[in-house]
């Protein structure tokens, strides 16, 4: 969290991206006028390869402990490098 105890988007895509040696990280306010207090995130990582759902969103949640005491809605997605390759590919 910034100094101010805010949480910005910026701060949480790079504790997502240092916190799971995430190759892709994208986070998106989606509080109504940008107050920061739900984010919905994609997050990108090797460490989610032959991991389930719960167990990929577990991670996440570890990462960002001290941050979601302050969230009050956060919807993430978790996909391996190979499933996000796929995807690309798909668009």
């Amino acid at each position: 969290m910034e100094a101010s105890g805010a949480l910005s988007v910026e701060a949480l895509r790079e504790r997502l991206l240092q916190g799971l040696e995430a190759e892709h990280v994208e986070v998106e306010d989606t509080t109504p006028g940008r107050c920061a207090t739900s984010f919905k995130v994609l997050v990108v990582s090797p460490r989610f390869r032959g991991k389930a759902l719960l167990q990929r969103h577990r991670l996440v949640n570890e990462v960002l402990v001290e941050e979601l005491k302050h969230i009050h809605a956060f919807e993430q997605r978790t996909l391996t490098p190979e499933q996000w390759a796929e995807e690309q590919e798909a668009k």
